[in-house]
């Protein structure tokens, strides 16, 4: 059922935020804000103040409404710290928001006591079984909530710490191959948003969330070369500097609309996540019948064929822009190790090795 409001204004915002503003009765020149739109608690109380012509005051954060010393408010207190440090600058957006979706799940019954039973939290656990990651995830970040508050006085034990972990780490993403890249193209023609995404990663190594940023305005000229430099949002990683390199270039010219990132969304602006534009590269790899593959894949094969073309992990480094060593190696060591059992193959003697 739709309800109107008299006097309501809903005005969207360049950021994508709406604001909402009310006419006082009788005053239609005269505008008060207020902290919320319809469909929230405290929406009619703000609405009526401000018809009636007062301000009303602003929101109260959400572990005023928690039961104190519960683990919503735990959650709650946990949460506006973590905002607090987004706005800041100290912490990003993208973490705060798996740590809400992952502490969310404290919340179906929010009245309980601050300190849950560590055999609670394992049964939270095992009803995650089917996505054993998201389960250790969801443990580790009840953990980090837990020394936070052990910090600030507000408990005094852990009960996720000595937790095991459930998930097995495999091999990771499946790196892609020339041909998948030609099937992908095949599907996926120039001037198409998914061929420039393929392209940037592919001549670029980059992951998957700096789409979002990169564009003309990391282009510079050094010694007299044409090349991309910026700095990946992954914390802890190193700048990247490397050649504009012909096929990049001209991927990036033929799109008509042309925007402040090569990879342009909705409206021409950019993806406002990494998960956003990783949801929609998948749905391009599936669309090219490439399900299986992911964008991690393509910076995996890339770092692959570079060893495979005799890179030292030291050059790999400076291409994919890792911060360490051990990172980079990874890839150098699995491509001598094939070369020392191919020179080992060659000097045994079949016929004899077991006579």
């Amino acid at each position: 059922m739709k309800v109107d409001y008299p006097g309501l204004l809903v005005e969207p915002l360049p950021s994508g935020n709406t604001r909402y503003r009310v006419r006082p009765e009788g005053e239609r020149k005269k505008r008060i804000r207020i902290h919320c739109g319809p469909g929230h608690d405290d929406f009619q109380r703000q609405y009526l103040a401000a018809r009636r012509g007062e301000k009303p005051e602003p929101l109260k954060v959400a572990s005023d409404y928690a039961k104190p010393r519960s683990i919503a408010w735990l959650v709650s207190t946990y949460l506006e710290y973590l905002e607090a440090r987004v706005k800041a600058g100290t912490t990003s957006h993208k973490t705060l928001k798996k740590k809400r979706n992952l502490l969310n799940r404290l919340l179906a019954r929010p009245d309980k006591k601050m300190l849950i039973p560590q055999e609670k939290l394992i049964q939270m656990q095992d009803d995650m079984g089917a996505t054993p990651a998201q389960a250790d995830a969801f443990i580790e970040a009840v953990a980090v909530m837990y020394d936070w508050a052990i910090e600030r006085k507000h408990i005094g034990t852990n009960p996720a710490r000595g937790i095991k972990s459930v998930y097995e780490k495999g091999d990771g993403a499946t790196p892609w191959k020339a041909a998948d890249v030609r099937a992908f193209y095949k599907i996926h023609a120039a001037g198409t948003k998914a061929h420039v995404a393929m392209s940037v990663l592919l001549w670029t190594g980059c992951r998957i969330e700096d789409l979002t940023i990169l564009g003309r305005a990391h282009e510079c000229v050094l010694d007299g070369i044409e090349a991309l430099r910026w700095q990946p949002l992954k914390k802890g990683s190193s700048e990247v500097t490397m050649p504009l390199l012909p096929p990049l270039k001209a991927a990036t010219r033929v799109p008509k609309i042309q925007g402040a990132t090569y990879v342009l969304g909705r409206g021409g602006k950019p993806f406002s996540s990494g998960d956003s534009m990783s949801a929609m590269f998948k749905r391009w790899c599936k669309d090219a019948g490439l399900g299986h593959l992911s964008a991690h894949g393509v910076r995996k094969g890339l770092a692959e064929l570079l060893a495979e073309l005799g890179c030292s992990q030291y050059e790999i480094m400076a291409i994919l822009g890792h911060s360490e060593a051990k990172t980079s190696e990874v890839y150098t060591r699995r491509v001598e190790r094939w070369k020392l059992a191919k020179t080992a193959v060659e000097k045994i003697d079949v016929s004899h090795a077991w006579g």
